[in-house]
This record gives C-alpha cells, sequence and structure tokens, in this order.
C-alpha cells in the first residue's frame, strides 16, 4: 500500500497548514500577509518594476468595497480584506486556468477560505449578498489593473470586466511597492478593521 501524498505545508510561522483539512488553529495573519505579498497578480504580467502582489490587490478591493458601502460594518470590510486569503497556499490562478482546473480548485480554496474566516470572527461561509458586493469590488479592481498596469484598453476591460462607476474609481492610481511594504501595509490594515469589531 502505498503512502498518502503530504497534503500540508509549514508556514513561516512555524505552524502545519493541512491544505486538505485546514483548521483555524493553524491560521496566522503573519503567514497570510507575507505569503500574499509575494504572490504575483496577472501571473506577474504587469508593468513596473515590482510585481503587483494579491496583498496590494486585497487592500485595494477592501477599499473598493468601503467606497461602494460607506456603511458596512468592519467584519464585512475585513472579509473584503480577507476574499484571495487561500491564495497565501495555493497562489493566485487567472480565471481561465481556475476554469480548466475545475471544481477542485474551487473546494479546495473554499476549505482554506472557511478555516480563515472562523480564525477572524467571521462566519464560515459568508452572507450570499455580502459575498456579491465583494465580487463586484473585485472586478471594479480587476478593471482598475486592468487598464493602469496589466495592459488592457479601457474598452477591453469593459467587455470583461464591466465598466465601473467613475465616482467608485475617482483618485485611486495603482502604484507598485516592494512586497515587504505591501506584507506591513496589509498587515496594518487587518489590525485596523480587528480593532474596529
Amino acid at each position: 500500500m502505498s503512502k498518502p501524498p503530504r497534503a500540508w505545508q509549514r508556514m513561516l510561522s512555524g505552524r502545519r497548514l493541512d491544505l486538505l483539512d485546514p483548521t483555524p488553529v493553524d491560521i496566522e495573519i503573519e503567514d497570510i500577509a507575507h505569503g500574499l505579498a509575494f504572490v504575483a497578480r496577472w501571473n506577474g504580467q504587469t508593468v513596473g518594476d515590482y510585481a503587483y502582489s494579491v496583498a496590494e490587490h486585497s487592500l485595494l478591493v477592501e477599499a473598493l468595497y468601503t467606497r461602494m458601502i460607506p456603511q458596512a460594518p468592519a467584519k464585512w470590510r475585513l472579509a473584503a480584506l480577507l476574499h484571495d486569503g487561500p491564495e497565501y497556499v495555493i497562489g493566485d490562478m487567472i480565471s481561465p486556468v481556475k476554469a480548466a482546473v475545475g471544481p477542485g480548485y474551487e473546494a479546495l480554496d473554499d476549505r482554506l477560505a472557511a478555516a480563515i474566516h472562523l480564525r477572524f470572527g467571521l462566519p464560515a461561509v459568508l452572507p450570499k449578498a455580502v459575498k456579491a458586493a465583494i465580487k463586484r469590488a473585485d472586478k471594479v479592481s480587476a478593471w482598475l489593473e486592468a487598464t493602469q498596469i496589466a495592459g488592457f484598453s479601457e474598452t477591453e476591460a469593459d467587455k470583461f470586466f464591466g465598466k465601473p462607476k467613475s465616482e467608485i474609481t475617482e483618485g485611486l492610481q495603482i502604484e507598485l511597492r516592494p512586497p515587504t511594504e505591501v506584507r506591513t501595509a496589509f498587515s496594518a490594515r487587518h489590525a485596523a478593521l480587528l480593532d474596529l469589531l
């Protein structure tokens, strides 16, 4: 009988995270912030001297969500910040690759997201309305990223992501930063939102 494949990863915090059966006790924000700050969105196909990280994207999504729903409680803003949290261990895949991989990726993502949510006092599964609102902010973020740093024309971005309202995107300019700066900013925003809970 063959030995089952290893399904855990040792994190920098010393935690051993089981990817197939993650538990909230093995989730640390330092690991999430570090991992997301070093994972590139758009498969690294962005302009600039630094990759555009998932941590930077997460900060933008939370800012957009807050602009779109200014009265949103801190817990849902925290959910927006953590919306791509599982990618700290499974990486970021562009949508066409996710579709090719199939439902296994989504199930893995869902299990990790539930553990992350529980670790920080959120429900394992977000309410549908909250999840949909975060997804809308995510699409606006994708449009901004596409047009500002990923080489898309506005017409092309409108086709794939929908044209956002100008009052939502007004004044938002993506600036690429070193991963260590983004890691610090992500951790600080997480702490600020936890303080509001």
